[in-house]
């Protein structure tokens, strides 16, 4: 449980780090910055709302007995999945959210987990690296 609450602590901060560093970017990027920041914002909120919810589900589910944990975490997957599915929705019916700044919000802490798992590892780096001679 301790490790689950360390992961997303640090997952939340880069999540915010990334956030912060787009929503400035974007001010100098996108044209119509404000829909954009409101979609972001958006996004990564609900985005960071269905990382608890998958952390807390899969705390749940290892407790539980194989049959009754499979039917737990489906049922959490298709709750998660229809969250994301409204916000898409109301995403593209507000006028005053932009749907791109959405998607990129609800996709950022999955890029985020990707980029720190990758920089983490240091022995991946070494092998890019090194000659092919070296072998």
């Amino acid at each position: 449980m301790e490790t689950t609450k360390a992961l997303l602590k640090t997952t939340y901060k880069y999540v915010l780090i990334f956030y912060f560093f787009m929503l400035g970017a974007s001010t100098l990027m996108v044209k119509n910055y404000i829909p954009f920041a409101v979609g972001l914002t958006f996004g990564v909120a609900i985005s960071m709302v269905n990382f608890f919810e998958l952390a807390r589900t899969v705390n749940q589910s290892v407790l539980m007995p194989a049959k009754k944990a499979h039917g737990y975490a489906t049922r959490h997957y298709f709750i998660r999945f229809i969250i994301n599915a409204i916000v898409i929705f109301v995403s593209i019916k507000a006028p005053y959210i932009d749907i791109f700044g959405t998607i990129i919000g609800l996709l950022l802490i999955k890029f985020v987990i990707y980029f720190t798992n990758l920089f983490n590892d240091k022995e991946y780096f070494k092998n890019i690296i090194r000659r092919k001679e070296e072998e």
